[in-house]
């Protein structure tokens, strides 16, 4: 998640629970999940509660221009020995070039965080440049697909809790990338899972979040893999009846990229588990998955499918197509990987 010069948000934190403080802190880019922690973290634990009431400052980029927080960031404490100014929205602000002189030389006193999301700014810049000297930059990228799957795990982890691969797939598959989103519902699975449960199963998801574990994209890409009729059919008109959750739109996009991977798999010279997964950023659980799908589709009907799929796409989005559903769409598309 960290670009900038390998510093990660667990470094920060953890400098941040020594007690370790940068007179400035420059968090950005564009998943604010991380942000958010960062800056919360200060807010709520840098100083005490009878300090906070005279030496904690919230502003907002909005309200503000960049010397109205240069004037707030030269104050000294009046209770203890660090005044905290956090600049939420940071973004908005404009006139940067004025913060050098500053940077120049920033009050020891002062923990100055600014909350710049959704971007980053040039960072060429010599302002910028002077952040990078004095303090402390963080950049927050979003997460790619591939790595959702990882990432979850890895947060049931740090919760001592465990997850089944399907589960991870059911959330990875409904939730995507947005961190918040998936730190919620964890947390949701985490506090509602029966207090002698470890772990995380595909049961505990579709209770608690309403994702069916049984008529998902990937136990389409099952039926089709076994050539079972009956239940993409059963899969799609699900689909069709809950169409918030499975809009076409979602639907062919993950099609289109198992037939692209599997297209891939089949031209891989070493197809070991272990390099499946690492090739096509999957989880370990999916590659038998490829491997029973080659078996069933090769390169050759691999590729007209992907060309299936992208005739469908473009039907469903009114090309040459006057009247044809969503659902008919599918069956259409279905009936053509089948046959």
């Amino acid at each position: 998640m960290a670009k900038q010069d390998s510093i990660s948000h667990d470094q920060i934190l953890s400098d941040l629970q020594r007690k370790a403080y940068s007179p400035v802190y420059f968090l950005m880019g564009e998943e604010p999940y991380y942000i958010d922690v960062i800056s919360d973290f200060i807010q709520k634990n840098v100083l005490d509660d009878s300090e906070k009431e005279f030496d904690q400052t919230i502003l907002y980029g909005k309200d503000v221009d960049i010397n109205m927080v240069i004037n707030d960031a030269k104050r000294y404490p009046m209770m203890g020995g660090y005044q905290v100014l956090i600049v939420k929205e940071a973004q908005l602000i404009k006139e940067w070039d004025n913060l050098s002189h500053y940077l120049s030389n920033p009050l020891k006193s002062t923990i100055l965080v600014f909350c710049y999301k959704y971007s980053t700014p040039d960072k060429r810049k010599k302002w910028f440049q002077e952040v990078n000297k004095v303090g402390k930059v963080y950049e927050s990228a979003k997460l790619r697909d591939y790595e959702v799957s990882s990432w979850i795990t890895r947060y049931c982890k740090s919760k001592n809790v465990s997850i089944d691969d399907k589960a991870v797939a059911m959330l990875s598959e409904f939730l995507g990338t947005d961190l918040s989103k998936l730190v919620n519902e964890l947390e949701k699975l985490i506090l509602t899972k029966p207090s002698d449960l470890q772990r995380i199963t595909p049961e505990l998801v579709e209770k608690n979040i309403g994702i069916s574990k049984d008529f998902n994209v990937f136990e389409l890409q099952a039926a089709l893999i076994n050539n079972d009729v009956l239940k993409a059919n059963r899969i799609i008109r699900y689909f069709a009846e809950n169409k918030k959750n499975n809009p076409l739109v979602v639907v062919l996009p993950k099609l289109f990229k198992f037939f692209s991977d599997l297209m891939i798999y089949h031209y891989l010279s070493d197809k070991s588990p272990a390099v499946v997964a690492s090739e096509l950023k999957i989880i370990p659980y999916f590659v038998k998955d490829y491997q029973k799908a080659a078996q069933v589709f090769n390169a050759w009907k691999t590729m007209k499918i992907i060309s299936f799929i992208r005739e469908t796409d473009a039907r469903n989005k009114g090309i040459d197509n006057p009247s044809t559903g969503e659902v008919d769409l599918m069956k259409e598309l279905i009936f053509k990987i089948l046959h």
